[in-house]
């Protein structure tokens, strides 16, 4: 989808190959990085996307108007309402994920446009500085993202972009702009801008658009989502973007290496189109596999789940041939609102979850958010390091009220299907007993009310991304029902290293000699307690870990949906004697180069 394959967008690709339309020129290739967030390769010519920032103009108004700006304002807020409603229209029309993304982001604008903070926030303005509307959202807006932006969490800044697109389109109603759409886009375009809203992407006909790049923007945006389920290869962050394409130029997006090149020469046009022909083959492969079942070449049965943080994803989930929910982040249940979700509000969305899921096991982890996330919301304070600080478990046995109502909705929505339940950032057997003295009393409080609980009741698990936990495993094993290793956090502990700061995110590396050896110490505990035990993170998904990983004796994996048909794929080419063999021979080792060298030649007989 989104990748045209005719011979006369082939012969266009040839005689673009580095010749702009206006100067006759031929430029030089120029090939630039950023973060792929949709694979896939897509070859085109340059469509400048300038839909830019509306132009907010600042001035003083007498106090004898300020009651007419705020009605101007109103009028503005509810004329955003009805593109909402008319944009929720269209979005029924979206195939598949697509639709449901762009639809949960319009229940968030709407919230955002309804009483909320910003609403409020504006009116304020107008009365008390006496600035015109526009000026009063531009100011409001403003702090809203320095807010969220101060928190340094990738989901909130992944909400950044919502906060500036519902903040443009106040300003354009404010000013009577016109929208700029696409117009005049032809076949192959691939779109060039500095930041592509839900919004826009939703307008994006993968018919005719190839895929895009911008200058701004994350893996977790509803942006990235939506460009995954239409299927558009899309590579963000790329630094300067704009200011080096013209209109025209032909391109090439590489949604897979997170790669950009401008003008390609022949040679580079040719191994780009064979990597997208390989790309589209390789994908009609995987899709086979999606009800075939992950068994090594000497039967060993590997069950393979998806993490998600959205409902909105189920649908990809299932098409991937997940088993299993392995990790199903509930924060969603708690962001981008002014109050606390209620018990009868979560167990309905929770419910949706596993009935979607027709009888495959769902793990729903607990709140993993401190007060740096939910604010006011739950009181939190924001410490000099919220990572270290009051979050996760702890924040749940700070706050049992929140907890109670969350273990209450899983555990009323576990009775129509197969549920777990994963604990947070736990680091001694203290916690877990005390999370588990919790769930005992709200296990009594919903059976006095006579709500059906399923029998047996959900396992109480532990997820493993401490250090402290993992050396400390055995003693949890004693008392969880399971574990869940998550090696993102685990490895980010060990090391002392934030992933998300540039400045030493190159030093994160999971196949460091101490990751591995926690990662194993855990896995042993759980398999000598007896107690299930699955690998939940990025090392899951890579197909590269998978060997080592089997070899380690790890027979659950849970992973995003995308990369679940790759590692289903090199599961049924391992025997598992051979993988227990070279787990021996790495983790023998401490140069993490020699592990990774050890991995590839192991990898290399499998091809």
């Amino acid at each position: 989808m989104g990748q045209s394959t005719d011979n006369g967008g082939e012969r266009r690709e040839e005689l673009m190959a580095a010749e702009t339309p206006d100067s006759g020129t031929v430029r030089p290739m120029d090939i630039l990085t950023g973060l792929g967030v949709a694979p896939g390769v897509a070859v085109g010519t340059v469509y400048l996307h300038e839909a830019g920032a509306v132009h907010a103009p600042e001035y003083r108004i007498p106090e004898g108007r300020v009651e007419s700006e705020q009605h101007r304002f109103a009028e503005a807020v509810h004329a955003a309402q009805r593109q909402l409603h008319t944009l929720r229209r269209r979005a029924e029309r979206l195939p598949g994920a697509a639709g449901e993304e762009l639809g949960y982001l319009l229940d968030a604008y709407h919230q955002m446009l309804s009483g909320s903070r910003l609403v409020r926030g504006v009116s304020n303005r107008i009365a008390e500085e006496r600035v015109n509307a526009e000026a009063a959202v531009k100011k409001e807006i403003g702090d809203l993202i320095a807010a969220f932006t101060a928190m340094d969490d990738r989901y909130l800044a992944g909400r950044v972009a919502d906060i500036r697109d519902i903040g443009q389109r106040l300003v354009r109603n404010l000013t009577k702009s016109p929208y700029k759409a696409f117009s005049g886009i032809g076949r192959d375009s691939v779109i060039v801008t500095h930041d592509l809203s839900p919004a826009d992407t939703a307008l994006l006909d993968p018919h005719t658009v190839s895929g895009f790049t911008t200058e701004v923007g994350g893996a977790d945006s509803h942006t990235a989502i939506m460009a995954r389920s239409l299927g558009l290869p899309a590579v963000v962050g790329v630094q300067d973007l704009t200011h080096r394409v013209r209109h025209g130029d032909a391109i090439v997006v590489d949604g897979t290496m997170g790669q950009v090149v401008l003008n390609p020469d022949a040679d580079t046009l040719a191994d780009y189109r064979k990597r997208r022909a390989d790309f589209l083959r390789q994908r009609r492969a995987l899709d086979r596999l999606r009800d075939v079942p992950a068994v090594t070449r000497d039967t060993i049965r590997v069950r393979l789940h998806a993490n998600i943080e959205l409902p909105s994803e189920l649908e990809a989930t299932m098409h991937a041939g997940a088993e299993g929910i392995g990790l199903l982040r509930s924060e969603f249940l708690f962001m981008n609102r002014a109050d606390m979700p209620g018990e009868d509000e979560q167990t309905a969305l929770l419910r949706q979850v596993v009935d979607a899921m027709d009888g495959r096991p769902v793990t729903v982890r607990t709140l993993d958010a401190g007060g740096d996330k939910l604010g006011s919301l739950v009181g939190g304070r924001i410490g000099p390091n919220p990572a270290l600080g009051l979050r996760a478990i702890r924040l749940s046995l700070a706050r049992v009220d929140l907890f109670e109502t969350q273990l209450a909705a899983i555990l009323r929505a576990s009775a129509y299907g197969p549920v777990r339940i994963l604990l947070p950032m736990i680091g001694t057997p203290d916690e877990l007993a005390q999370a588990r003295a919790v769930m005992d009393r709200v296990v009594r409080k919903l059976q006095s009310r006579r709500v059906p609980l399923p029998d047996p009741l959900p396992p109480l698990g532990v997820m493993i991304e401490v250090p402290g936990a993992a050396l400390a495993a055995d003693a949890l094993a004693h008392h969880a029902d399971f574990f869940a290793i998550g090696t993102n956090d685990l490895t980010q502990y060990t090391l002392a290293i934030d992933r998300t700061d540039d400045s030493v995110a190159h030093l994160y590396n999971p196949l460091h000699p101490a990751v591995l050896r926690l990662v194993q110490f855990a896995g042993e505990a759980a398999n000598r307690a007896g107690i299930p035990v699955s690998i939940c993170g990025e090392m899951a998904g890579d197909p590269r870990l998978t060997a080592l990983l089997l070899g380690l004796g790890f027979r659950e994996l849970s992973m995003s949906s995308t990369n679940i048909p790759r590692v289903k794929q090199r599961v049924c080419q391992i025997a598992m004697a051979e993988a227990a063999r070279r787990a021996m021979a790495v983790m023998t080792e401490w140069d993490p180069a020699r592990i990774g060298a050890l991995l590839d030649d192991f990898n290399a007989t499998l091809e």
